[in-house]
C-alpha cells in the first residue's frame, strides 16, 4: 500500500465566516491563506501538517436527524494537548459537547452546520 497518511479534509459551510468564528475562535485553528480560487468561497485551516478545508457550498446531507452524539456520525477527529482548555472555550461559545463513550479523554462537539467534531487528548 502506497498511502502515507491523510493530507486534508474538507468540511461543508453555509457561511465561511461563521464557520472561521468557530475553528479559528473557538478551537484556535491558524488560516493558511494560500487558497487558489476554486469559483466558491471558501478557507483552508492548518492542522500540523495537514489542512481543513471549509467549502462553501449547498450541503447534500440532511441537517435534521442527525446523531445526537457525534460519534455515531460521520466526524472528523483531532488530537489535542489541553481538552480541559478547550472545553472552556466550547462552554464560553455556548457550544454543547458530549464525552466520548470509549472512556478515552474525548468529547464530540458540532460547528455551526452540524459537522461532528472528536477532540481527543494525547
Amino acid at each position: 500500500m502506497n498511502i502515507l497518511r491523510i493530507h486534508h479534509v474538507s468540511v461543508i459551510t453555509a457561511d465561511t465566516g461563521r464557520a472561521l468564528q468557530f475553528y479559528q475562535g473557538v478551537l484556535g485553528l491558524q488560516r493558511d491563506d494560500n487558497r487558489p480560487d476554486l469559483g466558491y468561497p471558501g478557507a483552508w485551516l492548518k492542522v500540523g501538517d495537514e489542512q481543513i478545508h471549509l467549502l462553501e457550498l449547498s450541503n447534500p446531507d440532511p441537517a435534521e436527524g442527525r446523531p445526537a452524539h457525534g460519534g455515531r456520525d460521520r466526524h472528523l477527529a483531532l488530537l489535542v494537548t489541553d481538552l480541559e482548555a478547550l472545553r472552556r472555550a466550547l462552554d464560553q461559545a455556548g457550544i454543547g459537547y458530549s464525552l466520548s463513550r470509549s472512556g478515552r479523554v474525548a468529547l464530540f462537539c458540532r460547528d455551526p452546520d452540524g459537522n461532528a467534531i472528536e477532540l481527543i487528548e494525547t
